[in-house]
């Protein structure tokens, strides 16, 4: 398995990309711009991008969706209880103060504990609401790509619309610490963290 993780986008995001080594099957987890280095990426390692995966619908994780698709020629996939966030993405850009876009287009949608393929990498997709309503996480053979549901010592915001600080907790007490304690955690921003290092640090839980 191949892991790169780009900083990209005006809040500096994290994008994810997977791709299983043998047959070169890939996938991009949050696309926050149409990045020259990522494409270039993609391509330097033959990857065939299968999914854009989306753990939620906020504009600085779906800012180069429509242009990425395109490029890419791939699906968009998504929880169907973040569309709303897509349709509503020019509300909250306007509450940043920034510019309007056009709305990302979809193509299906994940459920929770559906799997996913790349190559003979499975893809585990995990319903985790609270920080939007469709917020999930994905895991790939011990790594989990967790949105903006856990960062390192911290979790997402829920004042937005569809956030809820206890329904946050509850997905991540109940759901993300039954994983195995040495699950890799990869944030949507800032640096990886583990799930025990959560449970010993993370003073807002």
């Amino acid at each position: 398995m191949i892991l790169k993780r780009f900083v990209a986008g005006p809040i500096e995001a994290n994008n994810y990309l997977i791709m299983d080594e043998n047959t070169k099957e890939a996938v991009l987890i949050d696309c926050s711009e149409k990045s020259d280095e990522i494409l270039k990426t993609i391509s330097d390692l033959g990857a065939k991008i299968k999914y854009i995966l989306l753990t939620h619908g906020h504009f600085d994780h779906v800012l180069g969706v429509n242009e990425m698709k395109e490029a890419l020629c791939t699906e968009v996939l998504i929880h169907k209880n973040d569309v709303v966030q897509l349709q509503n993405v020019n509300g909250i850009l306007s509450v940043f103060g920034m510019d309007g876009m056009q709305v990302p287009e979809y193509d299906g949608f994940v459920e929770d504990e559906q799997e996913l393929s790349i190559g003979d990498l499975k893809i585990k997709v995990i319903h985790t609401p609270g920080h939007t309503e469709g917020c999930v996480c994905y895991f790939i053979d011990g790594m989990l790509f967790s949105g903006d549901t856990l960062f390192r010592e911290s979790v997402g915001r829920t004042d937005l619309m569809g956030g809820n600080f206890e329904t946050l907790l509850n997905s991540i007490k109940n759901i993300l610490f039954k994983l195995d304690d040495n699950t890799v955690v990869y944030p949507g921003h800032g640096p990886e963290t583990t799930i025990k290092h959560e449970k010993l640090h993370n003073e807002i839980l």
